[in-house]
């Protein structure tokens, strides 16, 4: 579970709901299916319209992305990952390393590491593999543009609702008493449009487009690693590459455990 996504959307709910509570806006008020429904349903319709349906089957999908932690490895899990593979091909050769295949679960990794088994060039793996990363992020991107989309189609929506909702109260307006809860009911789709759109879908897009990022930042440490093996540089050398994608602080920590283990060794 990204609690980041969650902690963010409970915390958006409840500001609206406490500042609506202080300003004596009951929560009844937010019972209006016809706003519910031009927001909701004209959202849903105007991203239909704009997006393939290729795309669009894959909205269920991104929630589950944007709600769940990323199964992609950190990079603090590569590094030591690729020190004890640096060993295992500097001590018994490059060939070595097919027995580590079956333990690796990320396929874009796997892939890198049967490449380099199978005698490829390094200049064949970077292309290959980068090509990936582009792929990788050209959909993230057209999947993130979905959501983008919808937090800029909601607020008009929800003025268009205002606008139908005053149509709705200016019909009768013999009943003063009414007039002002038919006003006040027009404004629900506004508030609506607005809160979808900037607390939900904007955020929602711009979720997908830093976990691509991070991503691609991650499949680009398999690259760097893959072919460091390939080159035959020393385990701490592809320590210190690798730890240069990190933060000064994680690069400190990870360089420490490093040095802690060359002297245990020695």
């Amino acid at each position: 579970m990204d609690r980041t996504s969650v902690i963010g959307l409970i915390l958006g709910i409840i500001a609206v709901g406490l500042g609506m509570y202080f300003k004596g806006v009951t929560p009844e008020v937010l019972i209006n299916p016809a706003a519910i429904l031009i927001i909701l349903l004209g959202t849903a319709a105007a991203v239909t319209i704009a997006f393939p349906t290729s795309e669009i089957k894959k909205v269920p999908k991104l929630f589950g992305v944007i709600f769940k932690e990323s199964k992609t490895p950190t990079i603090e899990e590569l590094i030591p990952l690729f020190v004890e593979w640096a060993n295992v091909a500097r001590r018994e050769g490059l060939l070595a390393l097919e027995t580590k295949i079956p333990e690796v679960e990320d396929p874009f990794l796997r892939n890198g590491l049967m490449l380099a088994i199978d005698g490829q060039s390094q200049e064949f793996i970077r292309d290959v593999m980068t090509e990936e990363i582009q792929a990788m992020e050209e959909r993230h991107q057209a999947n993130a543009a979905i959501f983008t989309q919808a937090g800029t189609y909601a607020p008009t929506l929800g003025v268009l609702g205002a606008v139908v909702g005053l149509i709705s109260a200016l019909k009768n307006m013999e009943d003063i008493n009414q007039l002002g809860y038919a006003i006040s009911s027009a404004f629900v789709a506004t508030l609506m449009g607005i809160f979808t759109g900037y607390v939900l879908w904007h955020p929602f897009a711009n979720k997908l487009k830093r976990k691509s990022r991070e991503e691609a930042k991650v499949r680009q440490v398999m690259i760097e690693g893959v072919l460091s093996i390939i080159e035959g540089q020393s385990p701490r050398a592809i320590e210190q590459k690798l730890a240069s994608y990190l933060p000064s602080s994680e690069r400190q920590k990870i360089l420490a455990q490093g040095d802690q283990r060359d002297v245990e060794k020695a």
